[in-house]
């Protein structure tokens, strides 16, 4: 059974004397029926005053791996206080028929305010089944779609045209941030190989978007790794006038950094101030920017968590020390607590300039060969959907 609820707390308090933040855990919905989960919540503020909050998530089919279905919304304008109940956008972001059986959906969203149009522009990438099972070899697309406030619709997804060629037969930009610049123009993290590549590589796309069409315009260059599936899944924020940028690979995490946004250093593994290697590995990282801070969202491992796939819960957070591209391992707190499940799979939204919001849930799979996590585990993980609160105090 699946529950939303008026948000509860799980904790206020500022977590350390030294954050410029007060933490606030709450939880927006809970509750499962062991068949399927939501994942990918993701949210965007449209700005107001209150902001309006529009979540999407979708759901996954716990027997399968990564088999996902239409995106659903809800939305607040309260500041979580209340929520709207999901909307299942079959129609408009829903799977689609393909020839030979082929099914193509969008995941991986994330919604993001773009100031220039006005408009909700959710970005992410496409995924294509045979039988409900992931085809290996597939071509995959940037897709994106617009909401309207009006009507609490998105449009249909669109897929992003790319240049022609062999080069990006398979890139997307799923689970990732974007930055939008002033003049409307967004820079777009994409990974993306060519058909029978062994390794992923990633690199920052410019493009337009004129409230309606996403397009592409250029592309920076081109960041490799010759290990495990190569870097994917990238995040880009700016801060302090630099860009960075945060990669996934199968056995570190990785960042570079930039002065336009486009053309990036050689990837550096993610390593701790005080030296060693962060621990995080095969899943993303996103960013929190808030003025001169750069922070780091991750999951890593050495946390008590060696039961979690992937060591992907707790959900942590850590300022990054930039000139060095390091993390302060004095700064680590945890934002959302682990209870069995991994929480791998997470967005970032910048509410206001004075609040930012984690969105996670709990994905209810585990390691094999039982890989469904039941609704009445000894951990408590119920696929709780979270909103880990940032209250930004002044002066910090």
């Amino acid at each position: 059974m699946i529950r939303l609820l008026i948000p509860s707390l799980l904790f206020a308090s500022a977590l350390h004397a030294a954050d410029p933040y007060i933490l606030k855990l709450e939880t927006i919905t809970q509750g499962y029926d062991g068949k399927m989960c939501w994942v990918h919540p993701r949210a965007g503020a449209i700005p107001g005053s209150p902001p309006q909050v529009v979540l999407t998530m979708q759901k996954l089919l716990l027997t399968g791996s990564d088999v996902f279905y239409a995106l659903n919304h809800i939305s607040t304008s309260d500041l979580g206080k209340t929520w709207t109940q999901p909307v299942e956008h079959t129609a408009t972001l829903g799977r689609r028929e393909e020839p030979d059986g082929v099914i193509v959906a969008a995941c991986d969203f994330t919604p993001k305010y773009h100031a220039k149009s006005g408009k909700l522009l959710g970005i992410g990438h496409t995924v294509r089944y045979s039988d409900n099972k992931v085809i290996h070899e597939r071509p995959r697309e940037t897709c994106f779609s617009v909401y309207d406030p009006q009507q609490a619709t998105w449009s249909p997804w669109v897929e992003m045209p790319m240049p022609k060629g062999p080069k990006f037969y398979n890139a997307g930009s799923g689970s990732v941030q974007r930055v939008d610049l002033e003049n409307g123009d967004i820079l777009l993290p994409v990974y993306f190989k060519a058909k029978g590549d062994k390794y992923y590589r990633v690199t920052v796309l410019r493009c337009s978007f004129d409230g309606r069409t996403l397009r592409y315009v250029e592309q920076g260059n081109n960041l490799a790794l010759e290990s495990g599936r190569g870097v994917y899944e990238p995040s880009l924020i700016r801060c302090a006038g630099k860009f960075y940028l945060t990669l996934r690979n199968d056995t570190a995490g990785y960042v570079c950094v930039s002065d336009d946004g486009l053309h990036f250093s050689e990837p550096k593994r993610w390593d701790w101030s005080d030296g060693g290697d962060l621990g995080n590995y095969n899943t993303q990282q996103h960013w929190v920017a808030h003025k001169e801070h750069l922070y780091l969202v991750y999951t890593r491992k050495g946390a008590n968590n060696d039961h979690v796939f992937r060591h992907r819960a707790p959900l942590f957070m850590a300022e990054v020390d930039k000139p060095s591209l390091t993390v302060k391992r004095e700064t680590e707190r945890i934002l959302v607590p682990e209870r069995g499940a991994r929480l791998g799979n997470f967005g970032v939204c910048e509410v206001s300039e004075n609040e930012t919001w984690v969105t996670v849930a709990e994905w209810m799979q585990k390691n094999g060969p039982d890989i469904i996590i039941k609704p009445d585990n000894k951990y408590g993980a119920d696929n709780s959907v979270y909103a880990a609160r940032l209250l930004w105090q002044d002066g910090k």
